[in-house]
């Protein structure tokens, strides 16, 4: 390493130290009564349009029971910064009171003894009766409630720019075929096809949508649950590569790494014609103005209309000396209210975890994503993206790999194929081919 790069790279490192401990010092507040057990450190990756008027909702409830919500908001798409951030904070004893914690990896910390357990507020306020049995699922560690849970997520969306396919006359795709057809139109019209960002997360985002759309949720899970050899070297992988390669031609070229709030912006302005994102890109549509079925349609990917790609928002607390735990408590019955159930995900995108929640108040993108969740486990996928599926090594190693692909058109689809194939036996939990 020449004496130029290594100044830079520590300069690099400087500023991102800097940018964690002015966080940290803006998060943690005067000394005194702000940290009393009336206030609440939070720390999350909420921070677009539509996700910062769900956080008011949480942090205004609170509010109200007279406790402090001290935000501490870490900026970065699928909460790979946050993630990282909460892991210091850990190691240097400062953990938040409450954190944004999704998928598998909270109860990796309860492993750890770390996190509260909410088995009280749970049972008082009738959680397993009410949640649908997933979520239920998902919230207890070895029987104890580990999360308090907030909404789902369907990531399996087409979104659409209505007026774009008004004035080309294209109809809404259904199957790829149509979407091929759709594509070369808009392309024509000068109009980029499908908006995307080249960022890591988000090509594996794409990148899981399509293998829902080859294989269905039962293989997506001997995938990206099961880790099976297997299916890894099933030829419907193969096919969900070239399917990726291919949308690859219809996107803007070169692909940039981008926010994604910059790519659903693409969108919003009518630079391209169609986009595939979880549903709160449709919480910061709304937050700028625009409805579901007047300024853009939402539909699901081809070939995924009976499933749902799912993510679930929760909140876990750390116990620490438990002298936060009352106020941990309150927070945690205000994420399963009524009020909150509606307005957090009206304003997030997501639907509510109640298996009965008001639907005369969802929009028909959000009715139709809570009416394929209610079908059941066969119809459901856990995001491996977003941490329902695998722990963090395991989705870190093959969403690097996803993005190498991606961007790197020489390598081939086989080659991906294989590459992916031996991350999942070096994971495996029993490292055998089936």
């Amino acid at each position: 390493m020449t004496l130029r790069a290594a100044t830079c790279l520590l300069a690099a490192l400087l500023s991102l130290w800097l940018l964690f401990a002015a966080q940290v010092a803006r998060a943690a507040g005067p000394v005194g009564p702000a940290n009393s057990p009336a206030s609440l450190q939070v720390l999350h990756w909420w921070t677009s349009s539509g996700e910062r008027k769900a956080v008011d909702v949480l942090s205004n409830k609170l509010a109200e029971q007279n406790i402090q919500w001290r935000d501490f908001a870490i900026p970065g798409g699928a909460g790979i910064g946050a993630g990282k951030v909460l892991k210091s904070m850990v190691l240097a004893g400062h953990a938040p009171e409450v954190t944004q914690l999704n998928g598998v990896i909270f109860g990796e910390w309860a492993d750890l003894g770390l996190l509260l357990e909410l088995d009280n507020v749970a049972a008082q306020g009738n959680w397993q009766k009410l949640l649908f049995p997933t979520v239920w699922s998902l919230l207890n560690n070895h029987g104890h409630v580990v999360a308090a849970p907030l909404g789902i997520h369907r990531i399996n969306n087409l979104y659409y720019n209505i007026a774009v396919f008004n004035r080309l006359g294209l109809s809404v795709p259904r199957s790829w075929d149509e979407f091929d057809k759709v594509a070369a139109k808009l392309k024509q019209a000068g109009i980029a096809p499908l908006a995307q960002s080249s960022e890591s997360w988000q090509v594996a985002t794409l990148f899981e949508t399509l293998v829902l759309s080859e294989g269905g949720p039962a293989y997506y899970r001997q995938l990206f649950v099961d880790l099976s050899p297997r299916a890894f070297a099933d030829a419907r992988l193969l096919r969900a590569l070239k399917r990726l390669r291919e949308l690859k031609q219809v996107m803007q070229l070169p692909v940039k790494e981008r926010p994604w709030t910059e790519v659903a912006r693409q969108l919003a302005d009518g630079e391209a014609g169609m986009f595939i994102m979880g549903d709160w890109a449709k919480g910061d549509f709304n937050a700028w103005g625009l409805s579901v079925d007047q300024q853009f349609g939402c539909t699901a990917v081809p070939g995924t209309a009976d499933y749902h790609l799912y993510s679930i928002d929760t909140l876990a607390m750390f116990a620490d000396d438990y002298s936060h735990q009352p106020a941990q408590e309150v927070l945690a019955q205000i994420a399963m209210s009524p009020a909150v159930q509606s307005d957090y995900n009206k304003f997030k995108g997501a639907i509510p975890v109640w298996r009965s929640p008001d639907t005369g108040k969802m929009d028909s993108c959000s009715q139709n994503s809570w009416r394929v969740f209610s079908k059941g486990s066969a119809y459901l996928a856990p995001s491996l993206v977003h941490r329902m599926a695998t722990d963090e090594t395991t989705k870190d190693a093959i969403v690097a790999e996803l993005r190498r692909f991606f961007v790197d058109d020489q390598i081939s689809e086989a080659e991906a194929q294989r590459r992916l194939a031996s991350i999942a036996r070096a994971l495996s939990r029993t490292g055998k081919v089936e």
